[in-house]
């Protein structure tokens, strides 16, 4: 069995599908593609948290702050540190090369987005 697996279990009389992981996969990517969004302005991690939660899209801080590594390393933000009230905060923000692949990232989720939409009978409400 794999991370991706939709996991069907009879319990008590019933099925019981649990898709946990697959559901955490597929906002692995969308929460990437939030944070690439929201880093074109300049903002260290706790304050992406709480942007994010003002939308109520919860995410725990030990979630974000390695998908901000990663995205670092890969050059698609750029960061640097900044002693704010006297406590050293690192900003980040989505690099030129960041932009591009949002630019395309956003297309691809379009794209599959209206697909969906097509797919389940031209539902506005997806």
């Amino acid at each position: 069995m794999t991370q991706y697996d939709v996991v069907i279990q009879y319990r008590k009389g019933r099925y019981i599908i649990e898709y946990e992981n697959f559901a955490k996969e597929m906002n692995r990517g969308y929460l990437q593609l939030l944070v690439m969004v929201l880093l074109q302005e300049s903002m260290y991690g706790y304050q992406i948290v709480r942007e994010l939660e003002k939308r109520n899209y919860i995410i725990e801080e030990n979630t974000l702050y390695p998908l901000l590594r990663r995205l670092n390393n890969k050059k698609i933000l750029q960061s640097n540190w900044e002693i704010v009230e006297g406590k050293p905060r690192k900003y980040y923000q989505i690099s030129e090369d960041g932009k591009k692949v949002l630019e395309k990232l956003i297309d691809i989720w379009l794209r599959q987005n209206q697909l969906l939409k097509n797919l389940l009978g031209g539902s506005k409400d997806v």
